[in-house]
């Protein structure tokens, strides 16, 4: 009960600055329940169902509102659901050290991205193969280190030359699904406790809901966003240190 008290308090705090900012918590979320103990595999797993149940509600909502443009979501959706399950079942296979240190990296680039990024568009190439190419290729790399897929497809997108409110209803409607294919990939191969993942669950929906409210406070996203991007940083410096001194 104490570390599910602890694990949820957590997850409470991290989703609410996290969803300030407009992002999920699932990848601070992961190393940290991680660091408190619990199997990385298994920590992944547990993020996922913690990042798909604060942004599914997001994916319905565009749908309802008419706002998601399909022959720009559907070649994305489609290969992140097709190979998002394919990276998380192969994650099976690779050396754990491997996978952490792919992690790590993707720690440093998150928060890289959220401490100077412009996300300025390098060129422009918007073809359906482009778009097939991305999400089979995020689809993977975000099953692999079991993350939605979100801080790694919306700058890529932007880079690629699309419209950034465009890039945001997409990412909004693809994650979500993207995650529960990991998820339930993870859940076939890993002993979970069901109970944990409700309470983590629970708070996470509870401290999206929480940061929603809160930004409509005026605060400074920036400053939220540079506060995240520290915590990413300080979480890839613990990984890096633990994978160079185990």
């Amino acid at each position: 009960m104490h570390d599910y008290i602890l694990y949820g308090a957590i997850t409470l705090i991290l989703s609410t600055v996290f969803s300030m900012g407009g992002a999920g918590s699932g990848i601070a979320l992961i190393p940290v329940l991680h660091f408190l103990g619990l199997d990385f595999t298994v920590a992944k797993a547990v993020g996922l169902f913690a990042g798909a149940s604060t942004t599914v509600t997001s994916s319905i909502m565009n749908i309802k509102h008419k706002a998601v443009e399909y022959a720009f979501v559907l070649p994305i959706a489609v290969t992140m659901l097709l190979f998002a399950p394919l990276g998380a079942y192969s994650s099976n296979f690779i050396n754990e050290n491997i996978v952490k240190f792919a992690f790590m990296l993707l720690l440093f680039y998150s928060a890289t991205m959220m401490m100077f990024g412009k996300k300025k568009a390098l060129f422009s190439a918007q073809s359906k193969l482009t778009l097939l190419l991305v999400g089979a290729v995020v689809g993977f790399i975000a099953g692999l280190l079991g993350v939605g897929g979100g801080n790694i497809l919306i700058p890529l997108l932007a880079l690629l030359g699309f419209a950034p409110k465009k890039v945001a209803v997409a990412v909004s409607f693809v994650v979500p699904f993207s995650a529960l294919g990991s998820f339930f990939t993870y859940a076939s191969y890993v002993p979970l406790g069901w109970v944990l993942l409700a309470v983590i669950a629970l708070c996470a929906i509870i401290g999206g809901y929480i940061g929603n409210y809160l930004m409509h406070f005026k605060l400074e996203q920036s400053h939220i966003k540079k506060i995240m991007a520290a915590l990413l940083y300080l979480l890839a410096f613990k990984m890096l240190w633990h994978l160079t001194f185990p």
